[in-house]
């Protein structure tokens, strides 16, 4: 007996086949190539633990957890979400003086992510977070750390550059919350370092009065994953000596409080 037609499946693979070439066009080389229908999930029979077969062609248990994607799938998902973010209008200040979005840059599956307050001049222009003399004593932190820049993840609370490089607001920071939580949620690093107050108090949800100084030297908790605290670059930058070279000091301290929780070998000299 020939099976009966169903146009509501029909559509949804069409709608599948759609996207896959959609992304296909866009460069994404992590997809199926095959020409084979895609297989459709069947409901499970009561009492058996819900799977699903993925547009990747596997198996798993849970598809809602992140934790579960491979890193190819990760990139994916990451990309989709740069994308989403590109065509973001939440904020009209933003969207009126901004360049383009700046998502964030680094291996899907980091050990460590850096998040920042916002993108500045140099980052609106290129694309991409702490490329200017902020992001070069970012690198140089990173490498007294025994680490390379392509080894995290970089990122920033807000994916727009706020006019005069002034620090993020509250509501910007609320509207951008979604895509900063979707990247977290995706990368699932082991531990986090915020960068500034401002990045600290919006990952964390913190009373806006709280000062640095609260902040240091103790982990903080997202989501079951350790968060570290510490100030910009760009905070350093700004200062005169001989208070500059105390905070740098105090910048070396805290990454060598996160390289003993990470259990990693502290270089002799910040």
């Amino acid at each position: 007996m020939a099976e009966k037609f169903d146009p509501n499946l029909a559509e949804a693979a069409r709608q599948i086949r759609q996207r896959l070439e959609s992304l296909r066009a866009a460069g994404i080389e992590y997809l199926p190539v095959a020409n084979e229908p895609l297989p459709v999930a069947e409901v499970p029979p009561a009492g058996e633990e819900a799977r699903r077969v993925t547009l990747f062609g596997e198996e798993e248990q849970s598809p809602d957890d992140p934790a579960n994607l491979s890193p190819e799938q990760r990139l994916v998902a990451l990309q989709m979400l740069a994308k989403e973010v590109s065509g973001c209008r939440r904020c009209n200040e933003l969207v009126a003086t901004r360049t383009q979005t700046v998502f964030g840059v680094g291996p899907p599956n980091p050990e460590l992510c850096f998040i920042g307050e916002a993108p500045g001049r140099d980052e609106d222009l290129q694309g991409e977070p702490f490329v200017g003399p902020a992001g070069q004593l970012l690198n140089r932190i990173i490498a007294a750390a025994g680490m390379k820049r392509e080894e995290v993840y970089i990122c920033n609370v807000l994916r727009c550059r706020p006019p005069g490089n002034r620090p993020p607001r509250v509501e910007e920071a609320e509207n951008c919350r979604e895509y900063l939580e979707k990247t977290l949620d995706i990368l699932r690093p082991r531990y986090i370092c915020t960068l500034g107050a401002s990045a600290a108090k919006a990952l964390l949800q913190l009373n806006p009065t709280t000062t640095m100084g609260k902040l240091r030297k103790r982990f903080h908790d997202y989501k079951g994953i350790p968060v570290l605290c510490t100030y910009h670059p760009s905070y350093l930058l700004r200062l005169e000596e001989p208070e500059k070279t105390e905070k740098k000091r105090e910048v070396w301290e805290d990454m060598k409080l996160l390289l003993y929780r990470m259990g990693k070998p502290i270089p002799g000299k910040g």
